[in-house]
């Protein structure tokens, strides 16, 4: 399996004019024109300013325009995470953002604030947790993917490559497309790693979990559901569960993704948004390009969901189920599991009968086993692609068992365990390995959502528990928050990060900025009104001398006025929704389209 190299750590310094990169070890120089933007590797010789501060980072994660002009952004701290395939991964820890135009006399006052937002949109997506990456190894792939490619492959740029799905910043690194700066191009994930050294049966083994998160259609919870024209869904993210003993590595994977149709969940004020599918758009078409798509990725594909099969969430069960028969595709099955309605009273071992009607495919897909002498036993040809309505709670714990089968069935092709054994339910990594998997719903959930995952108290512990429904509750009434009040600047932020918009020359002096946004008289009149209304009603009810007819007429006229304006905020509940300003949301009184 070839490796790359990135450079690592470099010097750095900054002039008036120009930025100088010294990759330590290296006899070359980078240098950009802070004026011109024009970058040029040379040999080092006395290039190099003296007198002024050299500051030491670990990787250069791109350039972005904004509206004072271009920014470099650098890595200044990483954190150890481990070894995978002999090569270190680390994570991003901290980074800087600095401008090629060191001074902002050039802008209006206006330009400097909405400059300043844009600042810390692009801070908020890079302090999102967790950023995955390596100097000498592509995490960016699967063992299976890398093990196929052509041996040229890994000295490829990353513009040049077909699958670039994971790579956070590739947007940013568009600056250094060139050959010769590839080894100044640090690919970033964003997802989970965790690196674990275990001992089972007195056998010592690597024990990995990797998720990557896709770049496509990525946003948040409420802004950024089902699919678009292309066939990307949103919350699409790649889990490869890895088995390393002594050299010999198992690979297994599966996928999760929103619902591939046009559906939304329109952010109202209420707690839960009814989906609905969206009318006039043409879901077979957008479906069959998801799942061709992953044919070419994957193989074979088990669409197992995990939605309501009532209520709400009905209509969409009905039409998924509708639109794969439609399609009649041979190597793709629908497996729909009503996980609510199976797993009430918290009878979550019920999910073992899904996890039995799901072992014989699991068995066909097979797993991907490479031997330490290069030899190839055994490549995976199909894949679990797991939703529920979020494709967080629920599809984790599926996910999980169905990881836990595929790892007894790896550890005894290893020789870890006997034919038939299974890790015993009071080690030590059985404690690892539940733990992991709920960090994972935890790191996956915050990264969509804002909040943990619900349900990781059966991930963690077997079990559903009365401390797990009450953690549950408290996630989920700070995702109403979120997902109501912080998400538009949030979903700003990661479609500025991706590219999914460029700021403007001359953006807030000749050009409209998009930050600016008139709000409806509502905004201001309601909110004012009710807290105004809500403060005499206390006032009334808690202060008077004594309780006459006057009295309870005004506590009986404040009262009303709290009634009635706070149902006319939920009433036009979308008008006090934060939204997204870059790449707006199509929307009504009560609609909504991405």
């Amino acid at each position: 399996m070839a490796s790359w190299e990135i450079h690592d750590d470099m010097n750095f310094y900054i002039t008036a004019d120009k930025f100088y990169i010294e990759p330590n070890g290296k006899s070359e120089v980078l240098i950009i024109d802070r004026i011109s933007q024009e970058k040029s590797i040379q040999v080092k010789t006395n290039q190099l300013p003296q007198g002024i501060q050299v500051r030491k980072i670990c990787g250069i994660l791109g350039v972005i325009k904004l509206i004072s002009g271009f920014h470099l952004v650098v890595m200044t701290h990483r954190i150890f995470v481990g070894i995978i395939n002999s090569q270190v991964i680390w994570r991003l820890a901290g980074f800087d953002i600095i401008p090629f135009v060191p001074s902002l006399t050039h802008l209006s006052e206006t330009q400097k604030a909405q400059n300043s937002v844009y600042l810390a949109m692009v801070r908020q997506v890079l302090d999102t947790p967790y950023y995955y990456f390596s100097y000498t190894y592509d995490i960016t792939h699967t063992l299976q993917r890398l093990h196929c490619m052509p041996p040229d492959f890994m000295q490829t740029a990353l513009y040049e490559r077909s699958d670039s799905r994971f790579v956070w910043n590739g947007y940013l690194l568009k600056y250094f497309h060139r050959p010769d700066l590839r080894q100044y191009s640090l690919p970033l994930i964003l997802g989970f790693v965790s690196i674990n050294d275990v001992l089972v049966n007195n056998h010592s083994f690597q024990w990995i979990l990797i998720s990557r998160r896709s770049v496509h259609r990525a946003g948040t919870r409420l802004f950024c559901r089902g699919i678009d024209q292309t066939g990307n869904v949103s919350n699409y993210v790649e889990t490869e569960q890895i088995v390393d003993v002594r050299g010999d590595k198992v690979s297994f994977v599966q996928t999760r993704g929103s619902i591939p149709l046009f559906w939304r969940q329109t952010p109202n004020l209420k707690y839960k948004p009814p989906p609905e599918l969206v009318a006039g758009r043409d879901h077979l078409i957008a479906c069959s390009k998801h799942l061709d798509a992953q044919l070419i990725h994957y193989g074979r594909q088990v669409l197992v969901n995990l939605i309501d099969h009532r209520g709400a969430e009905d209509v969409l069960e009905k039409a998924f189920a509708t639109t794969i028969s439609s399609l009649g595709n041979q190597n793709v099955r629908y497996e729909s599991y009503d996980f609510h309605a199976e797993c009430r009273k918290m009878r979550y071992d019920r999910l073992h009968n899904l996890i039995a009607r799901l072992a014989h495919e699991q068995d066909e897909f097979g797993m991907f086993h490479l031997r330490r002498d290069g030899n190839l036993m055994s490549s995976q040809d199909g894949v679990f692609r797991t939703n529920c309505i979020d494709c967080l709670d629920r599809t984790n714990v599926v996910q999980s068992m169905l990881a836990k089968r595929s790892l007894e069935q790896s550890l005894i092709k290893l020789g870890v365990l006997t034919t038939g054994q299974r890790i015993d339910p009071s080690s030590t990594f059985e404690w690892l390995f539940k733990n992991v998997w709920a960090d994972n719903a935890d790191m996956i959930s915050t990264q969509y959502s804002g909040t943990g995952a619900l349900k990781t108290d059966f991930t963690r512990t077997g079990k559903r528990t009365k401390m797990g429904l009450l953690k549950d509750g408290s996630n989920s009434l700070t995702r109403y928050y979120k997902n109501n009040f912080n998400d538009g600047f949030r979903q700003d932020a990661i479609d500025l990060f991706l590219g999914k918009y460029v700021v403007k020359d001359g953006e807030g002096l000749t050009v409209q900025c998009p930050l600016v946004i008139q709000k409806g008289w509502k905004y201001g009149t309601f909110p004012v009104v009710l807290l105004f209304a809500f403060a005499m009603f206390f006032t009334s009810a808690v202060y008077p001398q004594e309780y006459n007819t006057e009295s309870l007429l005004f506590i009986l006229f404040w009262g009303s006025m709290v009634a009635v304006t706070g149902g006319g905020i939920l009433k036009y509940g979308v008008e006090f929704v934060d939204w997204p300003k870059l790449v707006p949301a199509i929307r009504s009184s009560n609609k909504m389209e991405a």
